[in-house]
């Protein structure tokens, strides 16, 4: 299990819209925006857990933020129906889409995933039922 994921960003105001939006389909909240004098940001959590965590910050290094090709983020759902809607507001929220909802046999029958990228690039994945 991981404590956190953090990923950079270019525009956090744009950035705090779309995750607000799509993650709270997860049922995860925004409950920090931090700000240590040159580097601002923000963390969402599961209400009532203090781990996973997921940043999204401008870089420590001063750099721009990019993507990475060939990462991913993604996030377990509690229902296809989650994974479906999480996806349909990552796209009304500025996402592109990358692999609309639905069974990817291929990984598992009962593996139903959406994959999307954020409004800069990052690739996610939204995913119910692996195993």
């Amino acid at each position: 299990m991981f404590s956190h994921i953090m990923l950079g960003a270019r525009d956090l105001s744009q950035m705090g819209r779309f995750y607000d939006a799509v993650l709270a389909e997860l049922g995860w909240q925004r409950c920090i925006d931090h700000d240590y004098g040159d580097i601002e940001g923000l963390l969402w959590r599961v209400p009532g857990k203090a781990l996973p965590e997921f940043w999204i910050q401008h870089p420590w290094n001063g750099l721009p933020a990019t993507w990475g090709n060939g990462t991913q983020v993604s996030f377990l759902a509690p229902t296809p129906d989650a994974v479906t809607r999480a996806h349909a507001r990552a796209l009304r929220h500025g996402g592109l889409d990358e692999g609309a909802p639905g069974l990817r046999l291929r990984y598992s029958p009962t593996y139903f995933g959406a994959y999307c990228r954020d409004p800069e690039g990052n690739k996610l994945c939204f995913v119910h039922g692996m195993g």
